[in-house]
């Protein structure tokens, strides 16, 4: 009989679940919604009860759905929103407070103290990541000292706190596995990149309890089982990444050099920098791609703030579309953005600027422009911002790239894909299966229980949708960049 694996993607907006089968394909999927707070500015919220709920009903759903019985199901899979953290009672499983989302900048002004205190060169060496809010450490310590007697009970070892991952783990297996695996480890601020583990010194800077941290285990293997009375049986839980590192794994970029850029609300690139830690001079991340068989790979990572979001500010804000879908055929109805370079600096600027201050901006308007020139120019920044992350990557690694393999819902569009290739030089890959995420997850815990044997056995479940290559000279295209560099220039000096 077929076996099957149970992929759960646990994101930002929503819960999701996917079958795959044995052949690497999407037997059914289901998902859910899960709602966003703003209690103040600055800050993001979720109900971690409500995640699990959710993420509990699509893997039912998903399940009936297939047709397929628990006792069917080979391993389970999980992926997750990297960075948020949940603090809970261990008696109880009861969350203390809801969970402080990726988002969230209200620890701001203490990364701002430990920059003042010169300890960022340390941090960065231990764990290859900047200081900044992003991660998990400052806000761990923000819930321990806001919420009453938390430090107390920490101490007491009456709590424990984790990422997504952990809490799903907590709840999947009732209480009997608290858990992380290398990858979202690493996210954290806590881990020593170098030694693998939590880091005594790092847990003594940011003040977290090492007794709240969940054990670190590989990315792939089977860790435990779900309580049997949850799904039907005790499936073994075989996979375990963060979203990003989880679309590297789907997108089978596993040799050094090979990278993926996911383009969604934002953009997310990673390179896969081999069997070492890469430390960056242009200030892009090092982090744990995944660890299998007590053997961890490790990647750069880059991240674009305001990706496919330029378009929805299109839709919503300067209403040139009606649907997001609708960018294409504008852009496509002029040759070019007519000289209209669009920085969308919204949020400020991400690798390898880091400039937080950063507000954006339209460039090189004339009386014809058009709505198509804006369009067209707000497709190409998202190409532009993701060309430089790749630029940098390169330096960084001292690897060359010989193509980039994309996912995420942008990679639709045709016009965006063939400028991206344009850029870079290199052809763009873009799979059948774009939803790399779940994939990835369920690859690792495929691996992990059995049901592939090797590598080699995954790389054929890859399969090429559309590659795009490179039209424009390398002259044209170093003149775009350039352009687009002095654009960000102005943005910069302009304050």
């Amino acid at each position: 009989m077929d076996r099957f694996i149970l992929a759960l993607d646990q994101g930002t907006t929503s819960s999701r679940a996917l079958v795959v089968s044995e052949d690497g394909s999407v037997v059914a999927s289901a998902q859910r919604e899960i709602a966003q707070h703003y209690p103040q500015p600055g800050w993001v919220e979720h109900d971690a009860e409500e995640i699990w709920a959710t993420q509990l009903a699509t893997a039912t759903e998903a399940l009936a759905r297939a047709g397929v019985a628990p006792d069917r199901v080979a391993g389970l899979g999980l992926t997750n929103q990297r960075e948020t953290v949940v603090l809970w009672e261990r008696a109880t499983g009861r969350p203390l407070a809801p969970a402080i989302v990726w988002q969230d900048r209200r620890t701001s002004d203490r990364c701002a103290r430990l920059r003042a205190a010169g300890v960022e060169a340390r941090v960065r060496a231990l764990t290859g990541l900047v200081l900044d809010p992003y991660f998990s450490a400052t806000k761990l310590a923000w819930l321990l000292d806001h919420l009453p007697g938390a430090r107390a009970r920490a101490a007491a070892g009456e709590l424990a706190c984790g990422t997504i991952d952990s809490w799903l783990l907590w709840k999947l297996t009732r209480g009997a596995l608290h858990a992380t695996d290398a990858g979202n480890a690493s996210r954290t601020q806590l881990f020593d990149l170098q030694a693998g583990e939590w880091s005594d010194e790092l847990c003594a800077l940011f003040d977290v309890p090492g007794a709240l941290l969940p054990s670190v285990v590989d990315s792939s293997g089977v860790i435990g089982h779900c309580a049997p009375d949850l799904l039907g049986a005790a499936i073994p839980i075989a996979g375990i990444a963060g979203d990003q590192q989880a679309a590297l794994f789907g997108q089978r970029c596993t040799r050094t050099g090979m990278a993926k850029n996911t383009y969604g609300t934002g953009c997310f690139m990673l390179m896969h920098t081999g069997d070492a830690p890469v430390a960056s001079g242009n200030r892009l991340l090092s982090t744990v791609a995944w660890r299998r068989g007590g053997h961890a790979q490790y990647a750069l990572e880059g991240s674009v703030f305001v990706g496919g979001a330029v378009v929805q500010w299109l839709r919503d804000e300067l209403g040139v579309i009606r649907r997001s879908s609708d960018v294409e055929a504008l852009a496509s109805s002029v040759d070019d953005s007519g000289g209209v370079v669009f920085v969308p600096a919204f949020t400020g600027l991400g690798a390898p600027y880091w400039d937080p201050e950063a507000r954006g901006a339209i460039l090189g308007l004339t009386r014809g422009t058009g709505a198509a020139h804006i369009a067209r120019a707000a497709i190409e920044s998202i190409a532009f911002q993701s060309a430089e992350l790749l630029l940098a990557m390169q330096a960084d690694a001292a690897v060359p790239l010989t193509e980039l393999r994309v996912d995420g819902g942008a990679t639709a569009n045709d016009v965006l894909m063939q400028f991206q290739a344009d850029l870079l030089g290199v052809p763009v890959l873009r799979p059948a299966v774009t939803e790399c995420t779940a994939l990835g997850a369920a690859l690792l815990a495929g691996l992990g229980s059995g049901v592939w044997i090797d590598d080699a056995a995954l790389d054929s479940h890859w399969r090429l949708e559309r590659r795009f290559e490179p039209l424009m000279s390398r002259d044209e295209a170093d003149a775009r960049l350039g352009r687009w560099r002095d654009a960000i220039g102005r943005i910069r000096s302009a304050r």
